[in-house]
């Protein structure tokens, strides 16, 4: 059986074609983007220039936490579930219009099929078995001599992603459906198996001398925060706006108003990031490069593996984008919260946390233009 005909048996465009008809008025009226577009490309220049708009994002973030003393405490000020007012409103604001996207009202089809329990039962395998263990190796060779450090890495993976992995996939030209689903699913698996998970890393095999109590109220307050309140804001969007004025408006006026959100709130939630922690990176660098280290391996290898192994399944270039950015993001999110709550903010714990998205938006953003590059350079189909 070649590539393309495993691709038709395997992984389907997207979720959303039931019957013929239904496949056959999507053509027409809601076009599927090209197979390397990204969310961001109505957006003209800016899309071209978007890692130049997200590196001096970076750059402000740490100019004002080390220039402007008065940055990284106003900015910690105020907390909601685990995290700075702030951060939950960046990530709020950024997951909204691509969760606007998403057809639900077709969304129920999918789960008849088998080919979307195979895409779900891979990602449960790499997220929840691979990775993890992969983190945990890593923070074992790379930081044997640093316990807290290390425990703090190994939190980061084993807290999977559920907010800016839609942009990662948006941006590389996924499927944002499939990505919607997936989050849907490792955020109910989050909710039981981060805490048991914590334990067995950090307690059982670690055995670590300050060991770790994680509550589930965190973790499920995040995961309904995260994820609940823009998926219900989107879900109450699509089918109220569509059904007062009209699909046709609603997708091609409506999504290109609100679009530009995206870009604002990920530029927004990276300055706050770099700002917040920005003094205490610079001031803690021997103990951020330590933690950068494995963390840079993971997300090129966890990504790397995935795609090439998609790739040879016969996955479409779509879903083994989604697949990919899956596995390879984290919940920094709730790592951050957990430590903070387990062993304090000023813990080496909370600080290796904190190293996580500082690593992970440039080098995912990094990852987004490889797999571009590839996905064209070797004709993958969609």
């Amino acid at each position: 059986m070649d590539v393309q005909n495993r691709e038709a048996v395997l992984a389907p465009e997207g979720p959303s074609s039931a019957t013929a008809r239904d496949v056959e008025k999507q053509n027409v009226t809601e076009p599927a983007p090209p197979v390397h577009s990204s969310i961001f490309k109505n957006l003209g220049i800016l899309d071209q220039f978007l890692a130049l708009w997200i590196f001096l994002a970076m750059l402000i973030g740490i100019l004002l936490g080390n220039f402007v003393p008065s940055t990284g405490p106003a900015l910690q000020r105020g907390q909601f579930v685990g995290v700075s007012v702030p951060i939950a409103v960046g990530l709020l604001v950024m997951m909204y219009p691509i969760l606007c996207k998403i057809r639900f009202e077709t969304l129920h089809h999918s789960f008849k099929e088998k080919k979307l329990w195979v895409q779900i039962g891979f990602s449960i395998v790499v997220n929840w078995i691979i990775a993890p263990l992969f983190m945990l190796a890593l923070a074992w060779a790379f930081l044997p001599d640093e316990p807290d450090l290390r425990e703090g890495l190994i939190l980061v993976g084993i807290a999977r992603c559920i907010a800016m992995v839609l942009i990662w996939t948006g941006l590389a030209g996924g499927d944002n459906e499939y990505c919607a689903i997936l989050v849907a699913i490792n955020s109910l698996l989050q909710m039981v198996l981060f805490a048991p998970l914590a334990v067995l890393f950090i307690v059982d095999i670690s055995h670590s001398v300050e060991g770790v109590d994680v509550d589930y109220a965190p973790v499920a307050k995040s995961v309904g925060v995260f994820l609940g309140i823009p998926l219900a804001a989107a879900i109450v969007t699509r089918f109220t706006i569509r059904s007062l004025v009209g699909k046709d408006w609603y997708e091609r006026v409506f999504l290109k108003c609100i679009g530009p959100l995206s870009l604002i709130g990920l530029l927004f939630t990276i300055i706050v990031l770099f700002g917040s922690q920005g003094h205490r990176v610079v001031h803690s660098i021997v103990s951020v490069v330590r933690v950068a280290a494995p963390l840079v391996v993971y997300f090129a290898v966890i990504f790397g593996s995935t795609l090439l192994i998609t790739r040879r399944l016969g996955f479409g270039y779509r879903l083994a984008c989604t697949q990919s950015f899956t596995a390879a993001s984290n919940n920094f999110e709730l790592a951050i919260a957990v430590a903070i709550a387990t062993y304090g903010v000023d813990s080496d714990q909370a600080l290796a946390a904190t190293v996580g998205p500082l690593i992970e938006v440039p080098v995912l953003l990094a990852l987004v233009y490889v797999v571009k590059w590839f996905g064209k350079r070797t004709n993958w189909a969609a």
